[in-house]
């Protein structure tokens, strides 16, 4: 592999090229994701094109960037690929990102501090779905089984309560009655 000099440009948004043949799809709600991320984080991750801005990986983030009206993008120009090279890694950079997993012990503990932070979960990628259940028993132990000579509760006792933090009084049991 013959190494290059590689610098980052801004290049006008105008004036980058999609690749006709890419087989990746970006979805309404995927750009918008990535706009959103855009906001929140700036454009962290470069657009990587050809000698003649051709797109070669960050379809979906120039899509983005035409969505919130950017004039231009940070770009990296690898010259150094052959014609066939730039066509095998549009879609090595796609497909190898989907080979990989996750530590969902570690996503719960960092999802929840995020929450914790008050960060804007939707930012993130995940759906509503995803995030409650990772959040769900994140950091909880699951609850144990009753031992075996557990009785049932008598629903039927009345129990007084007071809230600890202003002081009301209720009662509660009787059977629903």
């Amino acid at each position: 592999m013959a190494k290059s000099k590689q610098t980052l440009e801004q290049i006008a948004t105008a004036d980058l090229i999609p690749y006709a043949r890419n087989a990746r799809t970006h979805s309404e709600t995927q750009v918008a994701q990535i706009a959103g991320s855009i906001q929140e984080f700036g454009f962290c991750n470069p657009v990587l094109i050809d000698a003649d801005n051709g797109i070669i990986a960050g379809h979906g983030r120039v899509l983005a960037a035409q969505r919130l009206k950017l004039e231009a993008v940070p770009c990296l120009r690898l010259s150094h690929l052959t014609d066939a090279q730039k066509r095998a890694y549009v879609l090595a950079d796609n497909r190898i990102a989907l080979s990989s997993g996750w530590d969902e012990e570690m996503l719960a503990n960092e999802l929840s501090d995020l929450h914790a932070d008050e960060f804007d979960m939707s930012l993130l990628g995940f759906d509503v779905d995803e995030l409650a259940k990772l959040l769900a028993f994140e950091g909880q132990p699951n609850e144990p089984d009753a031992p075996e000579d557990f009785k049932e509760v008598d629903e039927n006792i009345q129990t007084d309560h007071e809230c600890p933090k202003c002081g009301y009084k209720f009662s509660g049991g009787g059977g629903g009655e």
